[in-house]
């Protein structure tokens, strides 16, 4: 009876440990004494417990348990990304629709008056010295309404989300001055849309302006009537100074600006 029941011991140690932990029971086994053997099993659990114990890690940290959350939610977050951005798009394309109705009711220059304030830009009209524009909350004077046949002259768009299909509300203006500067949406599909403008404009402000390449500014070869262009701080601008070099020989009756660039004989020699 002993002997049966310490083979079953050894044998569910065995299966629970491993033959690396197994006793040797060697031929007298049936002669160790049950309480030894039991002493000997409860010990080598003992160790196998401190030994588990230490090897347990630490709990992660709310970033690690943050980033794991996030993974096993990985596709709702995804989804979440995509309508966000979708909700952007939507937001930013019915900001630059072109104004239909206010042309139909009350004229192109009404229509391109109400654009640039909507897009808190400012503008005057030929012959004033008035600017119109919209206070910090996106409040404005409606005056303008009464001046349908005044034109507008200098439109500022600066820092404002206006694209290559916001540009078509202003068609139809002889604008002399254009000041694009610092918009995120403007790239360069939207400077090749400026030549509606090529027998008037005169002044033309596109620096600091994140999408615009040189692809772009080769687009600016049609006006013609160009006296002065900003162009600095374009980040997408390689090699600046052969670009400014391009741009006086295309348009030589221009003054080109250029700040924020190396435009050292190092680095034009390099190039």
């Amino acid at each position: 009876m002993w002997n049966c029941l310490i083979v079953l011991v050894e044998r569910a140690m065995f299966v629970l440990y491993g033959s690396r932990f197994a006793f040797r029971v060697n031929m007298a086994a049936p002669l160790v004494p049950l309480q030894r053997f039991c002493k000997l099993a409860s010990l080598h659990v003992c160790g196998r417990r401190r030994l588990w114990s230490a090897s347990v890690a630490t709990p992660p940290s709310l970033y690690k348990r943050l980033l794991l959350a996030l993974t096993q939610r990985f596709y709702d977050v995804e989804i979440l990304l995509n309508w966000r951005s979708q909700l952007k798009s939507q937001a930013l394309q019915k900001k630059n629709a072109y104004y239909h109705y206010t042309q139909e009711h009350y004229g192109d220059n009404v229509a391109s008056a109400y654009f640039i304030l909507n897009m808190h830009g400012s503008f005057r009209y030929a012959g004033q010295s008035e600017w119109f524009r919209s206070d910090s909350s996106g409040k404005f004077s409606w005056d303008f309404v009464n001046q349908k046949d005044s034109l507008l002259e200098e439109v500022d768009l600066g820092r404002t989300v206006i694209n290559q299909m916001g540009l078509g509300n202003l068609v139809g203006n002889p604008l002399r001055t254009l000041s694009l500067r610092g918009c995120h949406e403007v790239d360069d599909w939207a400077l090749a849309r400026l030549h509606v403008f090529q027998d008037t404009l005169e002044e033309l402000d596109i620096s600091c302006c994140p999408h615009i390449t040189i692809g772009g500014l080769a687009a600016l070869r049609n006006l013609k009537g160009l006296r002065r262009l900003n162009v600095s701080s374009l980040p997408r601008l390689g090699s600046p100074g052969l670009v400014i070099i391009m741009l006086e020989e295309m348009l030589p009756l221009c003054q080109v600006t250029a700040k924020g660039y190396d435009l050292s004989l190092t680095q034009l020699g390099g190039n």
